[in-house]
């Protein structure tokens, strides 16, 4: 498994070349995790429902073609886009969604932070509040998108919207939860955990 680090990437940008990406594999291309951050940026997934924008900020809404409601990226939450062969791994999208909540689990335990999976609606969350979203679009049983990890950023814009369409739903990220934090070694640590399970 490859892993792709690209820095600091318009988000619309990356989402055209990992559908690129996606559409040109062969049989025994490798499977690839890229690691980002975006500018700040509203995503909306594509059954996601306009209502849960509440507030016109300025900040660009762009509407995806990856699952869920509407989330928010921006400088200082890592990003990981998960390339994968499905068909190849012998693994299903429900059970890829599971292996990476897991992941992220594993990885804020080698913080000391102790994060939980609710019931019926995705993602990472610490005491309740979500620290970590998933989302995946799969095409010709292979997936791309992935997920975002709450690191050290700016976190006021998830006021701005029900984050991941749930109404008052609090956000959380590790530099509120612990020190000695580096967004890139977290990057190559999860990919590495990532790389582990599949």
């Amino acid at each position: 498994m490859k892993i792709v680090r690209l820095g600091l990437q318009d988000y619309y940008h990356t989402w055209v070349a990992m559908k690129a990406f996606t559409l040109s594999r062969k049989f025994n291309s490798e499977d690839e995790l890229w690691i980002v951050e975006h500018p700040s940026v509203f995503t909306q997934g594509i059954s996601g429902d306009t209502k849960h924008l509440l507030k016109n900020s300025g900040i660009p809404v762009i509407f995806s073609d990856r699952g869920g409601q509407i989330t928010y990226h921006g400088p200082g939450q890592l990003i990981i886009y998960c390339l994968i062969d499905l068909k190849r791994l012998g693994i299903g999208v429900k059970k890829m969604v599971l292996l990476i909540e897991l992941a992220i689990i594993e990885l804020l335990q080698s913080y000391n932070i102790k994060s939980h999976l609710l019931e019926n609606a995705h993602g990472v969350y610490v005491d309740g509040a979500k620290i970590a979203a998933l989302g995946l679009r799969v095409k010709n049983s292979k997936t791309y998108h992935g997920l975002s990890l709450n690191v050290d950023m700016d976190l006021s814009p998830f006021s701005y919207i029900n984050p991941c369409g749930y109404q008052d739903l609090t956000v959380t990220q590790m530099a509120d939860l612990t020190s000695n934090i580096n967004l890139k070694i977290i990057g190559d640590e999860l990919c590495k955990i990532l790389k582990s399970k599949l």
